[in-house]
């Protein structure tokens, strides 16, 4: 019926979250039917196309920690 996102909304997921950059509704011709049948929820009357981005966790950062003393080697 409607997305059930928003635009720069953070969703979780198990390792992170997903960002929303777009949400743009499409027609039936701009989908294949196999994409059809595995997505289709509830009535289908409305398609929509969301474009979105990963997010790493915070805490799973590769680098230096921020407790973590910086350390200089000069030669």
């Amino acid at each position: 019926m409607s997305p059930r996102v928003r635009v720069g909304g953070r969703y979780r997921m198990e390792e992170g979250e997903i960002e929303v950059d777009s949400i743009e509704p499409i027609g039936f011709p701009d989908i294949t039917p196999d994409l059809l049948k595995v997505a289709k929820h509830g009535r289908g009357e409305k398609i929509y196309l969301i474009r979105f981005h990963y997010v790493r966790p915070r805490g799973k950062q590769r680098g230096r920690r921020k407790s973590e003393p910086r350390r200089h080697v000069v030669r």
